[in-house]
């Protein structure tokens, strides 16, 4: 059978089996149905790392390029100042913290890091003075018996 998965566990037994001499190679492979060429592979690596599979360490796709504490002070920023565009938040890592990166990076690290468009415009919108004075003037001619809240709940 090509290309099939064989366990860890059967590679392992079928290499005791071979260094024990219980049975003949030829035998081995054959109750075990797989190839010579498969078993020597496995014999080289259990020879040379002591394991029958290899190990894969190496993360999949391309390295951040930004640490966790240059999002921790994106996310300062954008609390602070959260009408500022991303080409000026990414002139500021630029300044100071020399990590030059696009302001389409800049966006997608605070994606992945849980700040979301929609979230940077309502913080934004909420300290707008212009906004908040339009607001309580809007709110003002009302009387207080007039307004009533409701929970969402």
């Amino acid at each position: 059978m090509a290309f099939r998965k064989i366990p860890r566990e059967i590679k392992i037994a079928a290499i005791q089996m071979y260094q024990a001499n219980l049975l003949p190679l030829a035998i081995i492979l054959d109750f075990l149905d797989f190839s010579y060429a498969t078993f020597y592979r496995a014999y080289g690596l259990w020879l040379k790392t002591g394991d029958v599979v290899r190990h894969r360490h190496v993360t999949q796709g391309r390295k951040h390029l930004m640490h966790f504490s240059n999002i921790e002070y994106l996310k300062r920023i954008i609390r602070h100042h959260p009408d500022w565009f991303l080409d000026e938040l990414a002139y500021l890592l630029e300044t100071n913290r020399f990590i030059a990166a696009n302001f389409t990076t800049v966006h997608w690290e605070l994606v992945r890091a849980g700040i979301s468009t929609k979230k940077i415009k309502k913080v934004a919108s909420e300290r707008n003075d212009d906004l908040r004075a339009d607001f309580i003037r809007h709110m003002a001619d009302y009387s207080p018996e007039q307004l009533g809240f409701l929970d969402e709940v």
